[in-house]
């Protein structure tokens, strides 16, 4: 009898459409964002040597990126071994020689540089356009965006399904107090919006 239930329960899987399935990784994924607003964690982007894979900073530290490598490992996806398993194929395609003067992948840090998901996101997921107007729909819960913050320094957060009594989505980042949700997307100029996960299982 049990077998045949499984065999029930497997078939009625097997049975549902792909889009159920795909639309929910979005809102997991600003589930597992929303969580990371519980956390209290001290702004520090020190070169920390960790493990791989799976290796993460201490739990009370952390940047903008940590946010989002946090929330995506949540729902299993470890970007720092799919930035790096692609970094060690196609470096060049990467700026961290432009920009660090680097000549090979680094597991410890990598991963943690808007710069490197940028292009991360854009080889392996989607490039969307960006809009500047507040009551674009564009920006939709899941979707990362990134920023260049005062300081010439790049920044990233996660949009969520929760917005502002002027209708703008909100955003869970760490800009240097910790994982917050705020009211900030048009506050700096964007350089990126991105959408990753959504479609399908990514390359391990």
């Amino acid at each position: 009898m049990v077998s045949v239930i499984r065999a029930l329960c497997l078939a009625s899987l097997m049975l549902l459409p792909l889009p159920i399935v795909a639309d929910a990784f979005p809102s997991r994924l600003v589930e597992a964002a929303l969580e990371r607003t519980r956390h209290s964690v001290w702004y520090d982007g020190s070169y920390v040597r960790i493990d791989y894979p799976g290796g993460d900073v201490p739990a009370d530290t952390g940047v903008c990126t940590d946010v989002v490598i946090r929330a995506y490992r949540a729902l299993g996806i470890d970007l720092q071994q799919q930035v790096h398993e692609d970094m060690r194929q196609h470096f060049d395609q990467y700026p961290s020689r432009r920009i660090w003067g680097l000549k090979r992948p680094d597991t410890n840090i990598d991963h943690r540089r808007v710069p490197n998901l940028q292009a991360f996101f854009t080889r392996h997921g989607q490039s969307l356009p960006v809009s500047k107007h507040p009551e674009s729909e564009s920006y939709q819960p899941g979707d990362l965006v990134t920023w260049m913050v005062p300081g010439n320094r790049p920044h990233i957060g996660i949009v969520v399904d929760r917005k502002s009594t002027a209708g703008v989505p909100l955003i869970v980042h760490n800009i240097g107090y910790g994982p917050k949700l705020e009211d900030m997307l048009f506050d700096y100029p964007i350089t990126g919006h991105y959408r990753y996960g959504h479609l399908a299982v990514p390359e391990r």
